[in-house]
C-alpha cells in the first residue's frame, strides 16, 4: 500500500502552462474522428492529466478532480454520471483497509511481527538477509509499504551497526548495502500479492469492471491465488541474487541469537490491544480470502458468502468495511476508550482516494467516448506479433514506465487503451490487463519508481549506480515471471483461452460507441 503521510506539494507555473498548451493544442489542432469529436477531446483531458500527474504541476489530487469539470463542459459526459466514478465499492476497500494499517501502526503491531520474525529466522548473514525481506514482504502485503521500508530501516541501522562492531565497518560494507536493497525490493515484491498491497492492483480491479461490466468478478481470493505464487518466486530470486551480489568476501560471524530476541523483550509485553487488533486482521485477510469460491480447476474451496441469500451482494469492500467497524468499536484496555477513533482517519492518503477516482472517470471516458476502441484499432492494425510477444512487449514497457512516473497513474492511463487493443485483436483483455498491473509495481531500478525505493537511497548507503545495476536484473526477471505466470497460472484462476474470446468482453463491443 501507499505511504498515509499527506505529501506537501508545490504547484509548478511553467508545467501547469506547458500542459495547457498541450491541451488547447490538441483541442484545436487534433481531429482524431471527424464524425466524434468526444474522441478528440477525451485524448486531450487524458494528455493535460497524465502530463499534470507525472509533472506534478498541481497537487495528485487535484489534478484528479478534472473529469468532473472538463467531461461535462465538451460534452463527453454528464457531470452526474462521472462523479458516480469516485465512489465505489473499490475505494471503500482502500478505506477499510487503510484503517486496518493505520491501527496495526498505532499500536505498534509491525515492528512486534517484524522483530518475532527475525528473532525465529536467526543471525547468519543470510538468514539475516531472509529475515528482513520476509518481514518487508508479509507486512506490505497489508500495509503501507512506505511505513513498512520506514519502520525496517532503524532496525536495519542497528543491525548494520552491531555488525560493523564485531567486524569493521569496511569489511561489512558491502553486506550492508544488499540488506538495505532487500527491504525496498521486498515492499514491492510483497505488495502485488494482495489487492490492497498496492494501488495500482486496486485501480485494475474497478477499471476492469468499469470496461468490461459483464465480466466475471475478481475476489480477493483469486487474487492472491494467482499473484502469490509471483511474489513468492520473487522473493527467493531477490534474496539468493542480492545475497550472491553482496556476500561479503570473508565470512562472517553471526550474530548471538539473543540479538533480536532482546530487541522483542525490549518492546515490552504484548498488550491486550496488539492482540485484538491482531486477530482482526486475521480475520479480515480470512474473510477476504475465501469470500469467494476458489476453482483451481482440480479442487474449489467453497466460498463463505454462498450462505447468505445474495452472496453477490457481498464484495471485498463489505469485509473492509465491517472489520474498520469492528475496529472503532472494539474497546481498548484504557476506559472509554475503542481501538481506533475518527481521528485516524485524518492519516488515510485522500489525494491517492482522489487519484482512482480519477483514473476510474478517466477509463469510463475513454469507454464512453469511443477513445479507448480508437487507440485499440489503430495498435491492432500496426501489430504483427503473437499474442506471447505482445504481453511480453506490453509488460517490459510498463516496467520500464513505472521506474519514471507514477505507478497508480500509469496504470490508471495504461489500463483502458490495453483493453482497447485486446478487444480489437478478439483476445481476452485480462491476458493484457493482468501482467501490466503486475508490472507497474516491479520497478527496481530509479529512487524515483517507489517511495521505498526513495528510503533507502535516501539514508545515503546506497549509490545510484549500485541500485540501478542491481535493479536493472531484478526487473528482467520480474517481466519474464510475470509473462510465464500470466500465460500458465493465469489461464487457469481467470479461465483465459487463447483460442476464444469471452462472451462478456463480445458483449461490451456492441455496446461501445461506433
Amino acid at each position: 500500500m501507499v505511504s498515509h503521510k499527506q505529501k506537501q506539494t508545490t504547484i509548478k507555473p511553467k508545467f501547469i502552462i506547458i500542459g495547457l498548451a498541450i491541451f488547447f493544442s490538441i483541442l484545436f489542432f487534433v481531429d482524431l474522428q471527424p464524425e466524434k469529436p468526444e474522441v478528440t477531446y477525451t485524448a486531450a483531458i487524458a494528455f493535460l492529466m497524465a502530463f499534470w500527474w507525472v509533472t506534478e504541476a498541481l497537487p495528485i489530487g487535484l489534478t484528479s478532480l478534472l473529469p468532473i469539470l472538463l467531461f461535462p463542459m465538451l460534452g463527453v459526459l454528464d457531470g452526474k454520471s462521472i462523479s458516480n466514478s469516485y465512489i465505489n465499492y473499490v475505494i471503500f476497500l482502500f478505506i477499510g483497509g487503510f484503517i486496518m494499517a493505520l491501527a496495526i501502526e498505532k499500536w505498534n503491531l509491525h515492528k512486534r511481527i517484524a522483530l518475532k520474525i527475525l528473532s525465529i529466522m536467526g543471525g547468519s548473514p543470510f538468514m539475516i538477509l531472509a529475515g528482513f525481506m520476509f518481514s518487508s514482504a508479509f507486512l506490505s502485503m497489508w500495509m503501507s509499504n512506505t511505513a513498512t521500508a520506514m519502520m525496517m530501516l532503524p532496525i536495519a541501522f542497528s543491525v548494520i551497526l552491531s555488525l560493523e562492531e564485531i567486524h569493521g565497518e569496511k569489511k561489512i560494507k558491502k553486506y550492508s548495502i544488499g540488506l538495505l536493497l532487500s527491504i525496498a525490493y521486498a515492499c514491492s515484491i510483497g505488495g502485488i500479492a494482495t489487492l490492497v498491497g498496492t494501488p495500482p492492483n486496486l485501480s485494475f480491479l474497478r477499471i476492469y469492471e468499469i470496461i468490461f461490466p459483464n465480466a466475471p468478478e475478481i475476489s480477493f481470493g483469486q487474487w492472491i491465488t494467482f499473484a502469490l505464487p509471483i511474489s513468492f518466486f520473487m522473493f527467493w530470486f531477490t534474496l539468493l541474487f542480492l545475497y550472491l551480489i553482496f556476500k561479503p568476501k570473508q565470512k562472517l560471524e553471526s550474530l548471538p541469537k539473543s540479538f533480536f530476541k532482546n530487541k522483542y523483550k525490549e518492546l515490552g509485553n504484548i498488550t491486550s490491544e496488539q492482540k485484538r487488533v491482531f486477530v482482526l486482521f486475521i480475520l479480515l485477510a480470512i474473510l477476504w480470502v475465501f469470500r469467494k469460491s476458489i476453482d483451481l480447476g482440480f479442487v474449489t474451496t467453497p466460498g463463505w458468502s454462498s450462505v447468505f441469500k445474495h452472496p453477490e451482494y457481498i464484495n471485498d469492500g463489505t469485509v473492509a468495511i465491517f472489520v474498520a467497524t469492528l475496529l472503532f468499536i472494539t474497546p481498548a484496555s484504557k476506559k472509554n476508550e475503542t481501538l481506533v477513533t475518527w481521528k485516524i482517519t485524518r492519516k488515510i492518503p485522500w489525494r491517492i482516494v482522489f487519484l482512482f477516482g480519477g483514473g476510474f472517470a478517466l477509463a469510463k471516458g475513454f469507454i464512453d467516448s469511443g477513445l479507448s476502441t480508437y487507440i485499440g484499432n489503430v495498435l491492432a492494425n500496426a501489430s504483427t506479433f503473437s499474442t506471447p510477444s505482445i504481453l511480453v512487449t506490453l509488460t517490459g514497457i510498463m516496467s520500464l514506465l513505472t521506474e519514471f512516473t507514477s505507478n497508480t497513474a500509469t496504470t490508471e492511463m495504461m489500463l483502458p487503451i490495453i483493453s482497447g487493443l485486446a478487444v480489437q485483436l478478439k483476445i481476452n483483455p485480462l491476458l493484457f490487463m493482468l501482467p501490466i498491473t503486475l508490472a507497474a509495481s516491479m520497478a527496481f531500478m530509479f529512487p524515483i519508481a517507489t517511495p521505498p525505493n526513495a528510503i533507502i537511497f535516501g539514508s545515503g548507503k546506497i549509490k545510484m549506480i549500485e541500485m540501478i545495476k542491481v535493479g536493472f536484473f531484478i526487473n528482467l526477471v520480474a517481466i519474464i515471471v510475470i509473462s510465464v505466470a500470466t500465460l500458465t497460472l493465469g489461464k487457469i484462476i481467470f479461465h483465459i483461452n487463447l483460442n476464444e474470446f469471452p462472451i462478456w468482453a463480445n458483449q461490451t463491443i456492441s455496446t461501445l460507441p461506433k
